[in-house]
């Protein structure tokens, strides 16, 4: 299962135009999607995700 940053609470987004994107759970920026780097550096799907709560929504 391919894990979605964006819908991550850790996933966030930096002014570094280098390194545009981190992760806050693993500590690390990157310009590429953090857990496509998780993935190619540990082989594993990134187990740290956790699904950000979805706030002001009408249900």
């Amino acid at each position: 299962m391919q894990v979605n940053c964006f819908k991550c609470q850790f996933f966030k987004i930096t002014w570094d135009p280098q390194t545009p994107r981190a992760c806050a759970a693993y500590g690390f920026k990157t310009k590429q999607i953090p857990s496509v780097v998780v993935k190619q550096s540990s082989g594993m799907n990134c187990l740290k995700f956790v699904p950000r709560e979805e706030s002001g929504r009408a249900q």
